[in-house]
């Protein structure tokens, strides 16, 4: 509640903060009671004095902290937008100041900063001599270790006390399995999805009623709905990508590549991942925190190279051959990517293939589904030779696994994978994408059969 002006000086901020408490103070009864009436006085007191400095101020609240009948708590909100005022950092610096003479000096009992990814970002003004960025003073922050995210349980919870105001008769476990599976329960992706499915979904004529919304397919309409939203929270995602380059490459390696990149904090690209929520650790690997994130970033990473790309505008023109009665053939979309690819890129090195590949795939995908389906990538079955590429569309579900060809045996266990990959999804049919640098390799489609599954392997 703070304006700008009244972080123009030492005097300014100080009238505004003690202002402020003087107002909280004369409307709670309860703060009377719990404040020494001289100590506040001393400190109210300030805005009427001249030459008044952040040492007296603290020295006052000292004061108040050392005789109140409860420990005083400070929360401060906005913490990073307020940051690049200087006086504001002088107030951070004698915080932590008072913090380590904490035994001669009452103060605040905790600080609360909010609105800051991370404390040490707050290293900017109080050092600004670059050989002490990474020196930051802020070396007494105390952990946060509890897991904010929801488990799925939590979520089905929640569904739970959703479904006795709205009877809809839906399958609480498995919805709730649905939403975790798009978001590892980040909370405001959780609560996206469910504010979607109850104000949005209503309004499209397809689902009707709410017993239609709150099943897998509506998990996937709302899905769909949020990947064309403006929320706060991508554009966030967005700012950080234009701002830190290094973090947009490890994005792009895991999510083209395949690319396995080992935990490690001390990385500047994976720390500043993780500082802002976007990256986890996995079995010692960085990873995507959710597939949302990882959709939204595919989809960013793809319009911007689309923007003037052969593959893409290829994908666009052949769009229509590939839909009929409103399903979509995959068949033909491997047979017609097969043979364009062979034509642009088959004398390209394995260089190349290895890096743009299966990025040429879903580049060539992206108009022929765009409006109607979604697709994304298989976080669980991925390295740097496989990718699982997921396509929903229209209530149907495609199962293609891309490859980078390692010799015959390479291939056949991965029809095995693949196979125990469609149990998995309760898919009779599949699809494999095979980049084969075989100088006697048979380029085209196939289909095989393999127990009670079919494959389709396309290989280029």
């Amino acid at each position: 509640m703070m304006s700008t002006a009244n972080f123009a000086d030492e005097p300014e901020f100080i009238t505004a903060f003690v202002e402020y408490m003087e107002d909280l103070y004369s409307i709670d009864a309860e703060l009377e009671n719990a404040i020494d009436a001289d100590a506040f006085e001393n400190l109210t007191a300030l805005k009427d004095k001249e030459n008044i400095t952040l040492d007296k101020m603290f020295r006052c609240l000292s004061k108040v902290c050392r005789t109140a009948k409860k420990p005083v708590v400070l929360m401060i909100d906005e913490v990073d937008s307020a940051s690049n005022n200087q006086v504001f950092i002088d107030f951070l610096a004698q915080l932590r100041g008072y913090y380590l003479a904490r035994e001669r000096r009452p103060i605040f009992y905790s600080v609360i900063l909010a609105g800051v990814y991370d404390i040490k970002n707050l290293k900017l003004k109080i050092r600004p001599d670059s050989e002490h960025q990474y020196n930051s003073p802020w070396n007494i922050a105390a952990d946060f270790d509890i897991d904010m995210s929801f488990s799925v349980d939590q979520i089905e919870a929640m569904l739970t006390e959703y479904e006795s105001d709205h009877h809809t008769g839906m399958d609480r476990k498995a919805v709730a399995n649905e939403i975790y599976q798009y978001t590892s329960g980040y909370p405001y992706l959780v609560s996206a999805i469910c504010k979607l499915m109850d104000e949005k979904l209503p309004a499209q004529e397809v689902f009707g009623d709410r017993k239609r919304i709150w099943t897998l397919e509506g998990v996937s309409e709302a899905v769909k709905l949020m990947m064309k939203s403006t929320a706060p929270l991508f554009d966030s995602l967005v700012k950080q990508l234009d701002t830190y380059n290094d973090l947009r490459k490890t994005f792009e390696e895991i999510i083209y590549q395949g690319k396995r990149v080992p935990f490690s904090p001390a990385e500047k690209s994976i720390n500043l991942g993780i500082m802002f929520g976007f990256l986890r650790e996995k079995n010692g690997q960085v990873v995507l925190a959710n597939r949302i994130f990882e959709m939204y970033l595919m989809n960013l990473f793809i319009t911007e190279e689309s923007l003037d790309n052969t593959v893409f505008n290829q994908g666009e023109r052949d769009r229509n051959q590939f839909l009929s009665g409103g399903r979509l053939n995959m068949d033909c979309v491997l047979e017609k990517f097969v043979k364009y690819f062979h034509d642009i890129y088959g004398e390209r090195d394995i260089q190349f293939v290895e890096a743009y590949g299966r990025k040429s795939f879903l580049l060539y995908l992206k108009p022929i589904i765009n409006g109607t389906g979604n697709y994304y990538l298989e976080a669980q079955t991925r390295d740097a030779g496989r990718t699982d590429v997921i396509v929903d569309y229209a209530g149907e579900q495609f199962i293609i696994e891309m490859k980078i060809w390692r010799g015959n045996e390479y291939i056949e266990r991965g029809e095995k994978q693949l196979t125990g990959y469609l149990e998995y999804f309760h898919q009779k049919k599949g699809y494999m994408l095979s980049f084969n640098f075989n100088q006697k390799k048979e380029i085209g489609v196939k289909t095989i059969t393999l127990g009670d599954k079919t494959i389709v392997e396309a290989v280029v």
